[in-house]
């Protein structure tokens, strides 16, 4: 079984990474460095794919934050659902695609759906890396943003395609969620989908995370910070 390599030794060294297969929520508070912990989560090693969903930022600075990580490009994709409704005659390529707004699901749903079939027919990208399936990294930022627009019924049952297309095709998708924004019945709903959770708290200016649901791997708060999109831990 293909194993995702997180970068943070303190998983890495005992489960190899993230199982093909799972997914895991980032349930964080705002103000939080949970947008670069997922980013950096999702940032392809050699050999795989990452595909970002933003509901939050423009494919533009997607492109920027990864450029920073020292990613090949050629290796991201990005489903924006922000920069159609300001530039309406935009057109997709095969790594950049666009829908109107974070409430068009549907549309969502089938540039999902594009990008993994160009991936996995290998028209994506041209340094194909020849393995197969193909391992592909998601990020969804953010489900908080999504549950603005879409009553939780409708979004749960998004989720629950989205989170079993994942499995699927071996996959590994984090999804970022602000839990002071929302109920505890929210929220234990939404992790009901996820193999795992990663949390992300901020006591007295530092900040810390801990990761539930990997299995031999500590739940206890360990303090980080965030290095050029890597993950420092202590």
């Amino acid at each position: 079984m293909y194993n995702f390599k997180s970068g943070i030794s303190q998983i890495d060294q005992v489960t190899g990474g993230f199982e093909s297969g799972t997914n895991f929520l980032i349930l964080a508070p705002s103000m939080s460095l949970a947008e670069e912990l997922a980013f950096s989560l999702t940032k392809p090693f050699p050999g795989e794919y990452a595909i970002v969903l933003s509901t939050n930022d423009r494919a533009s600075e997607i492109v920027e934050a990864f450029k920073m990580m020292n990613i090949d490009k050629r290796y991201v994709g990005i489903i924006d659902a922000i920069t159609k409704s300001s530039i309406p005659g935009i057109t997709d390529t095969n790594r950049l695609m666009f829908v109107a707004s974070p409430t068009d699901l549907t549309g969502i749903g089938i540039k999902f759906s594009k990008m993994v079939e160009l991936i996995f027919d290998g028209e994506f990208s041209d340094g194909e890396s020849g393995l197969f399936p193909p391992p592909i990294r998601f990020c969804v930022n953010s489900i908080s943003t999504l549950l603005m627009y879409r009553k939780l019924e409708v979004l749960y049952q998004f989720l629950h395609v989205l989170t079993s297309k994942v499995k699927k095709i071996d996959g590994v998708c984090f999804y970022l969620l602000n839990n002071e924004s929302f109920d505890e019945k929210t929220i234990s709903l939404i992790k009901q989908l996820m193999n795992g959770v990663v949390e992300v708290k901020i006591d007295q200016n530092n900040q810390y995370l801990r990761i539930q649901g990997l299995k031999g791997v500590s739940s206890d708060w360990m303090k980080f910070l965030m290095q050029k999109g890597q993950v420092v831990i202590g």
